[in-house]
């Protein structure tokens, strides 16, 4: 037990002193030197110039042309993330609340996060009664309902049977697919009618509606679904809801690529 805090209690040391130096950067001091390091971290030289050569390696810094350090390309790519991120949030909320508003159900927002759905932000019609519990944070199954379908849907075959490949599929109902060869037909039909449509394929009382947003790549950044309960659903409104959600994807879609742009 002892040996095992100590390794953890090591490990967090040296992820405080890598964040250290990466928080010695400012507007005004954009490059750092390995006697900076070594003054800031109370260290010899030689120990501050073995975690700049780490983060080297992770491309967080690289060595300057004119001698020391400055930040490097993998904080640029967290920083566009982060921005993006950020930027897809703020612009979907105004159009979520409408929407929500619009069809009195269940709005979510999620993004495909390490192989996974994950709802980033949600939204309840004013009117609803019934509450269904997505919350921000959470993680959908991949195989399973409109939102994780519609953010597989767009990717290439190989990428998507990677992707499943890596899940033990589980089977929520006797509607989930859980066969490979089953889903990718799926998500073709899903590609080729530009939304995705389940019904009890995670819960057996609701059902959900998905829209893509593309980026302005056109790549998929995400998507946009109606979660509801589906005896409220009768079938000629389901178009309507389509119709929706359809919509207001579309506008985020085009409001995150002048934003992006």
């Amino acid at each position: 037990m002892a040996s095992e805090t100590s390794g953890y209690r090591e490990r967090n040391s040296t992820a405080d002193r890598a964040l250290i130096i990466l928080g010695m950067f400012t507007e005004d001091r954009l490059q750092i030197s390995a006697n900076d390091v070594a003054e800031a971290l109370g260290s010899a030289r030689s120990t501050a110039y073995r975690y700049l050569q780490t983060l080297v390696g992770a491309s967080f810094l690289e060595e300057a042309p004119n001698g020391g350090f400055r930040l490097g390309v993998a904080v640029l790519e967290l920083a566009r993330l982060a921005r993006r991120g950020y930027g897809l949030t703020t612009i979907a909320q105004p159009v979520m609340r409408e929407l929500a508003d619009e069809v009195g159900e269940t709005v979510l927002l999620t993004r495909l996060v390490d192989d996974t759905a994950v709802c980033i932000e949600r939204c309840e019609g004013a009117k609803q009664l019934v509450r269904l519990s997505y919350e921000r944070g959470s993680r959908l199954p991949i195989n399973a309902g409109a939102s994780a379908l519609t953010l597989l849907a767009w990717l290439p075959e190989k990428e998507i049977r990677s992707i499943l490949g890596r899940h033990e599929l589980q089977r929520f109902t006797d509607r989930t697919l859980t066969d490979v060869d089953r889903l990718v037909d799926r998500l073709e039909r899903i590609r080729t009618t530009g939304y995705g449509l389940t019904v009890a394929e995670v819960d057996p009382d609701a059902m959900g509606i998905a829209a893509p947003i593309f980026d302005e790549s056109g790549s998929v950044a995400a998507a946009l679904s109606i979660v509801a309960i589906r005896r409220r659903v009768p079938e000629d409104r389901t178009d309507v809801l389509v119709t929706a959600v359809r919509a207001a994807a579309q506008t985020l879609s085009t409001r995150l690529a002048v934003v992006s742009s």
